[in-house]
């Protein structure tokens, strides 16, 4: 439990961080611009999905773009940046699925 604790403080200063840009400047990851998108997933609020486009300019890029969707999704829904991602999705396994040049991740946000 004090592990998640950490691991959400940790994805929380990142997700401060990211917040610096200034309004109407895109954020890139790897120093690329990928459009990422996150929304609700069905009927509970907690549940959402990620769609990332332009994935052909890497992947690496693109997993870290669609992570910072969804923590952005949860800390603005919940207050909390801690997420379970389902299966499949987690954009730090090696397993994230595309589709032509957009990537889908999907999770929960936790709530405390």
């Amino acid at each position: 439990m004090t592990g998640m604790r950490i691991m959400a403080g940790v994805l929380a200063a990142v997700l401060a961080l990211g917040a610096c840009t200034k309004p109407g400047e895109r954020e890139l990851f790897d120093g690329k611009f990928y459009p990422a998108k996150a929304k609700k997933d069905g009927d509970r609020r907690e549940n959402f999905s990620v769609s990332v486009r332009r994935v052909g300019q890497g992947i690496e890029g693109a997993r870290k773009a669609g992570r910072h969707a969804g923590i952005r999704y949860c800390v603005e829904t919940f207050g909390d940046s801690a997420i379970t991602w389902k299966p499949g999705s987690d954009p730090d396994a090696a397993t994230v699925v595309t589709e032509g040049d957009s990537l889908t991740l999907r999770g929960s946000c936790v709530e405390w």
